[in-house]
C-alpha cells in the first residue's frame, strides 16, 4: 500500500467517522439560525494551500488531503506555492473569490496571511491551519498538527540516546562525555520551529549545563541556529562554516541536533566533504524529522541516526474530519484548547502523536505500516 493513496486504509470507516465527528454538536450561523449539512457535498469546494513541492513530505500531504476530501464527496482546489509568499497569498485570494467553503492552509510564513484570512471570514469561509500555525489572526478557526514540543523532546532525546548519555528505555546511559555537539533550528517564519527548538533545547540543556555536552561554536540561540525555509543548501553552508570556525583545531563533532531531514542531509554532505564517515572519523549522531525516504535510507545505512515519523496520513484524515465539521456548521473535535496561542487567540487544536525512528525500527514503523515498501527504503527513492 502506497502512502500516496494511504487514506484508503480508512476506507469504509471514513464515511462513518465523518458523519459522527463534530465534537460540539450543531452550531449556529451569524444570524442565530441553526446550520445543517448541505444536501450535496459535490457542490462544495475545499481549497487546499500547500507551501512547496520541493519536499516530498508536502507533496504527500497535498495528495492525501485531496484524496480524503474527494472520498468525502467534496471538490478540491489544491495549490502549491513553491515557497513563495506572494504566490500563496494570491492563491488563497483566488480561492476566496471562487467561493471555496473551507480553506486548509499550510502557510509558508505564518504571519503573512492576515488580510486573506480577514477576507475569508467576511465571506463566511472557515480556515483550518494545517501543521504550521497561522499567527496574528483571529480568523483561524482550527489547527491540526502534531505535538510539536514533544517532537523537539524526541529529537533531543534521540541525540542523547545516540551518544550513549541516555538508554532507549529513558534511563541514564553509561557515557559521560564531554561530547561536541552543534544545534540547528528550522525557519523562524514557521511557528513550529520554535516548538521543536524549545522541546529539544529543554531536553539538552541539563547536559550542556553539566558539561557532558559542549556546543563548541557557542551558538546556542535559535536565531543563530535557524535555517531559512528549512533549505538543505543553507544547512550545508552553515555546517561548513561551523567546521571551519570551531573545529579547525583538530577536534571533532560528535552530534548534531537537526530538526528536519532535508537539513540533516545538508549537514551530512558538509561532514562527508570534511572527511567524516570515512576511515578513522565516524559520522556524528544526527537527528531529523519527517521520515523522508532519502533520509530513511541513510538511517538504514547507518549514516543518519534518527528521524521523527509524523504519519501525515493521519494528519490529512484529521483535516478532512475538521473540514466536514466546519461545513456542517459544527465545532471540530479538539484535544488541545490551551497550547497554541497565535498572538491573537488560542486556536482550538487536534494534535497527533509522533514516533522516533532509528535503524532498529525502520521496518516496523515505516514498512510494516505501509508508509514505504522495503524496496523504496533500500533504494532511497519513492516509486
Amino acid at each position: 500500500m502506497k502512502r500516496r493513496s494511504a487514506l484508503a486504509v480508512f476506507g469504509a470507516g471514513l464515511a462513518l467517522t465523518l458523519a459522527a465527528c463534530g465534537g460540539g454538536g450543531a452550531g449556529t450561523g451569524a444570524d442565530g439560525a441553526s446550520s445543517s449539512a448541505p444536501a450535496d457535498k459535490g457542490d462544495i469546494t475545499v481549497g487546499v494551500a500547500m507551501p512547496t513541492q520541493t519536499s516530498e513530505r508536502w507533496i504527500a500531504d497535498g495528495k492525501n488531503v485531496k484524496e480524503g476530501l474527494e472520498k468525502a464527496g467534496y471538490k478540491v482546489d489544491l495549490q502549491y506555492a513553491n515557497d513563495d509568499i506572494p504566490t500563496q497569498s494570491q492563491q488563497i485570494d483566488q480561492m476566496i473569490t471562487k467561493g471555496d467553503k473551507v480553506l486548509i492552509v499550510a502557510a509558508i510564513d505564518g504571519t503573512a496571511l492576515s488580510s486573506q484570512l480577514s477576507s475569508a471570514a467576511s465571506a463566511g469561509i472557515k480556515v483550518i491551519s494545517y501543521d504550521r500555525l497561522i499567527r496574528g489572526s483571529k480568523d483561524v478557526d482550527f489547527y491540526v498538527s502534531f505535538d510539536n514540543y514533544k517532537v523537539g523532546v524526541q529529537q533531543g532525546t534521540s541525540l542523547l540516546t545516540g551518544l550513549g548519555l541516555k538508554n532507549a528505555d529513558g534511563s541514564e546511559g553509561t557515557a559521560t562525555g564531554p561530547f561536541n555537539v552543534e544545534l540547528f533550528a528550522g525557519s523562524l517564519d514557521d511557528n513550529n520551529a520554535q516548538f521543536f527548538w524549545n522541546g529539544a533545547y529543554d531536553t539538552l540543556k541539563p547536559y550542556i549545563d553539566s558539561g557532558k555536552l559542549k556546543v563548541k561554536s557557542g551558538q546556542t540561540k535559535i536565531d543563530q541556529a535557524a535555517i531559512l525555509r528549512w533549505q538543505q543548501e543553507t544547512a550545508q553552508k552553515r555546517m561548513e562554516d561551523l567546521l571551519t570556525s570551531a573545529y579547525n583545531d583538530g577536534s571533532k563533532v560528535d552530534g548534531v541536533l537537526s530538526p528536519y531531514d532535508g537539513i540533516s542531509r545538508g549537514i551530512i554532505t558538509a561532514l562527508q566533504n570534511a572527511g567524516y564517515g570515512g576511515s578513522g572519523t565516524k559520522m556524528p549522531v544526527i537527528t531529523g524529522q519527517d521520515a523522508e525516504i532519502a533520509s530513511v535510507k541513510l538511517i538504514n545505512d547507518g549514516v543518519q541516526y534518527s528521524t521523527i515519523f509524523k504519519d501525515t496520513r493521519k494528519l490529512a484524515d484529521q483535516a478532512v474530519v475538521a473540514a466536514t465539521a466546519l461545513v456542517e456548521g459544527k465545532e471540530p473535535e479538539a484535544n488541545d484548547t490551551k497550547t497554541y496561542n497565535n498572538g491573537v487567540k488560542v486556536v482550538p487544536s487536534y494534535l497527533l502523536e509522533s514516533q522516533v525512528v532509528t535503524k532498529d525500527n525502520v521496518k516496523s514503523a515505516l514498512v510494516d505500516t505501509g508508509y514505504y515498501t522495503q524496496a523504496e527504503v533500500d533504494a532511497g527513492k519513492a516509486s
